[in-house]
């Protein structure tokens, strides 16, 4: 028994036993497609490990003969090696496999060598190695721009298309309800009705008063909500289903290794970008951040396809795709700096020093085409955008760590309990319905909403609302105190008594704080685009608000009011860093977002303290975050770095085969034809095959992939005279000599890798996790005084770390 599966056992995953039955899945053929669509497919060559001076195999048991060079037709030598010449295809992989870095990585070695070498033999050459290397840096130039025109073609397209619910501008229907007002002649106080934009009330009735008006705008902003989000659904179900959800876990397994094809292709983008922007302006509670990390990988998987030594290089792909999850992650989360530390702190599997450079530069190129584009209309990358100043006290520290457990206990049981329903969804018919579930949560959503000031309104905009700091002038229903002139500081929220307004705006605030909660839980997971972050601010900056207003009273009249406010004021911005830390549990990267969005240092320290505390009481509660609980719900092959396995188990507990499995499937170096290979194949499904000596001795002498068996023997067939069915494979430079009648031999030491990792039967299961994980292997032979004994796959390291959990081996499976 070899690898098994396609990536390692005998049982197939879901998705792949589906994959196999559908239409146009070929068992015995794995010719690839060119499209640059496909995830990570490359045509790179088969890796060469001949080497001239290798001595004649250790067990001669053919004895007597004089010359390894095998005997052809008439006597004569017609043995050749097939693959002197790269083959497309071979040295690539299949879809739902995991690559092998440590080949990847000596290729990538190689080439680099071979230019560099060539670099001193001439001009051309030079200016070679010069271009290679600047390929890089033009590639995230590349990205950066596409992602943050991307970005700003997302911002102002989902802000129209928001408006667009209440009604049109006269002036030019592509302007939002903001710019349509900016050169209207209304007061300050009046800035929001101005004549130019009418809502459709205004528009099909021509007045905007009354219960029937208020009715029509009430149909028409649930029919504009449904129709957008049933649009988002039937695009992604019709056209890329890799469209649907958050992205993120899916860029994180991809980055360990895995392959995903079409996930990062230009279909997923395309329907990705309009998608997104129907789904966050059909007024579901949801963000564009996780998606906005997806799009950027798209952009840099596609634009890999220029330069030769990413499209040909897996490991190399993956450095660019973590430097994209950056670029991405600075607009998703409004910091170019939180950006970079986001893709290297929750999203990154390999992260290198020279990635992290171009990370930043990836960033640093989005935020400025971003900032270019303007798509706010206020010169900041951001809607809103507060600034806090004031020097806080020592004693604030205990409502700040207050506030993280709060934030704690809230990620947690968001985790959960979306969990639960994302499982409830993928077990029960509700998950054959994908579009009448977006249709009905829509539908509530919309009915809830309208009603509400405050849930009316996009997230964003809400966000901005809640951080306004109140002036005199301010006509918000937050900011309805009562102006005392006479006192010495009017303008300060804490020296006003409230009006009837704030405590109407405190009740919708209230019921929009439950609103959000619960409608989320349901929302993230949908088929459709959704980010995380911005509804865990959003519910941050509604329970901050709340206690800012409920707190400013105790401020006014206490002796020091300078305290009171500087709590206060720091709790909105405090609050929404703790919630969207205790649901990603994101640290480092979330304090300086928080830091990008201020615009001071004042309050880093509260701000680490409450992150710390967040992620310590949800840590507590269950380890995971959502992106790794979802890694975890969808089987994804992927081995957190993070965790540590302190099980003392051995390599021998973990090995396939077993005590009643079917014995090792195994191909010997120079005693099987054509003809036997293509049996094992045919038989098996297995992703790779060691190769021995000999059956008896079991001495291991190297591994094939089963993609690359295939595709050379295919290729000999069509190519290389006298090679059929009972011609001699041979895996070594000296064969053994055949009789003057026999058919020419095939040599297919190329395709062999001779220095495969193995680990012996008494090796330690800690040690071998750490292999897997800081390795990033496909599998590694098992053997015991040199003879082969097994092989464990990652499948069966991910199934026995599961089984050590009390979880359920089987739920590794793809789905």
């Amino acid at each position: 028994m070899a690898s098994h599966g396609r990536w390692g056992h005998r049982e197939p995953w879901g998705l792949e036993a589906l994959a196999m039955d559908q239409k146009g899945y070929r068992r015995g053929s794995f010719q690839s497609a060119t499209s640059d669509e496909d995830m990570l497919e490359i045509a790179g060559a088969s890796m060469d490990f001949s080497m001239a001076d290798d001595d004649p195999p250790l067990d001669r048991e053919m004895g007597g003969f004089s010359s390894y060079n095998g005997g052809g037709m008439n006597g004569t030598s017609t043995m050749m090696d097939f693959l002197e010449e790269p083959l497309p295809g071979v040295g690539t992989y299949e879809d739902f496999n995991t690559i092998d870095w440590v080949r990847e990585k000596s290729r990538d070695r190689d080439r680099h060598r071979e230019i560099t070498n060539r670099s001193k033999e001439s001009t051309w050459a030079l200016l070679h190695s010069v271009s290679d290397a600047f390929s890089g840096w033009l590639l995230m130039l590349l990205i950066g721009l596409l992602a943050g025109s991307l970005a700003g073609l997302i911002d102002i397209s989902a802000h129209w298309m928001t408006d667009l619910k209440e009604g049109v501008c006269l002036a030019g229907f592509w302007f939002n309800h903001e710019h349509c007002c900016w050169k209207s002649n209304t007061t300050f106080t009046d800035r929001d009705k101005c004549p130019e934009w009418k809502s459709w009330s205004q528009l099909i009735l021509g007045h905007g008063e009354g219960a029937f008006a208020y009715i029509l705008n009430y149909f028409m902003y649930v029919i504009w909500a449904l129709m957008f989000s049933l649009l988002a659904v039937l695009l992604v179900k019709g056209f890329a289903p890799y469209a649907c959800g958050s992205g993120i876990p899916e860029i994180k397994t991809i980055l360990s290794g895995f392959i995903i094809r079409g996930y990062l292709g230009k279909w997923t983008l395309v329907i990705k970008t309009i998608t997104l922007v129907l789904a966050v302006s059909s007024g579901l509670s949801l963000g564009k951040e996780g998606p906005l990390v997806h799009v950027a990988c798209c952009c840099g998987n596609i634009l890999c396809h220029l330069f030769t030594k990413y499209r040909k290089n897996e490991a190399k792909r993956r450095e660019v795709l973590s430097a994209a999850a950056g670029g991405g992650g600075a607009r998703g989360f409004w910091g170019a700096l939180g950006g970079v530390l986001f893709s290297l702190e929750e999203v990154s599997y390999y992260f290198p020093l020279k990635t992290l450079w171009r990370s930043f530069f990836a960033a640093l190129v989005a935020a400025f085409t971003l900032r270019s584009i303007n798509p706010f209309g206020n010169s900041r990358l951001v809607l809103f955008y507060v600034e806090f100043h004031m020097p806080w006290h020592l004693l604030e520290l205990v409502p700040f760590i207050l506030l993280g457990i709060f934030g704690g206990l809230w990620g947690a049981f968001f985790i959960r309990s979306n969990i639960a329903w994302c499982r409830r969804r993928k077990t029960t018919q509700l998950g054959k319905y994908p579009v009448l579930e977006v249709f009905v949560v829509t539908a509530i959503t919309a009915i809830l909403a309208f009603p509400n000031e405050y849930t009316r309104m996009s997230t964003s905009e809400l966000i901005s609302e809640l951080f306004n700091d109140c002036g005199i002038l301010d006509s918000s229903q937050l900011c309805e105190y009562v102006n005392d002139f006479n006192s010495t500081k009017g303008d300060d929220l804490p020296d006003r008594a409230a009006g009837p307004g704030v405590y109407t705006a405190m009740w919708q605030l209230a019921l929009a704080l439950i609103m959000k909660v619960f409608i989320t839980i349901f929302t993230f997971g949908m088929k459709v685009p959704s980010g995380l972050f911005i509804p865990s601010m959003a519910v941050g900056a509604i329970a901050g608000r709340l206690c800012w207003t409920g707190q400013s009273s105790c401020a006014g009249s206490s002796p020091s009011p300078e305290v009171g406010t500087a709590v206060t004021r720091s709790q909105s911005d405090l609050r929404r860093a703790v919630l969207a830390g205790g649901v990603t549990r994101m640290t480092v990267s979330l304090v300086v977002i928080m830091f990008e969005l201020t615009g001071g240092l004042e309050y880093i320290v509260p701000l680490m303290a409450a992150a710390m505390t967040s992620k310590w009481v949800a840590d507590a509660i269950g380890r995971e975050g959502i992106y790794d609980a979802h890694i975890r719900l969808n089987g994804y092959p992927f081995l957190e770095a993070k965790e540590e396995f302190s099980h003392k188990t051995r390599a021998m507990d973990v090995m396939r085969p077993r005590k009643n499995d079917p014995p090792l499937t195994v191909i010997t170096q120079d005693s099987m034809t054509v003809e036997d290979v293509e049996t094992i194949v045919t038989k098996t499904t297995y992703s790779g095959y060691p190769v021995v000596v000999s059956r008896a001795s079991q001495r291991l002498v190297g591994f094939v992939l089963r993609r690359d068996l295939i595709i050379s023997i295919e290729n000999a067939r069509k190519k290389q005279d006298g090679i059929v069915s009972t011609s001699v494979i041979c895996f070594t430079d000296y064969c053994p000599p055949l009789p003057p009648s026999s058919p020419s031999v095939l040599k297919l030491r190329s395709i062999l890798d001779l220095s495969p990792f193995t680990v012996t039967d008494e090796t330690p299961m800690e040690i071998v996790v750490d292999i897997f994980r800081k390795l990033g292997l496909r599998q590694c032979l098992v053997t015991h005084n040199g003879k082969l004994l097994g092989i464990i796959t990652k499948k069966d390291v991910l199934k026995h770390i599961a089984q050590m959990a009390n979880q359920d081996p089987n739920s590794i499976l793809f789905n």
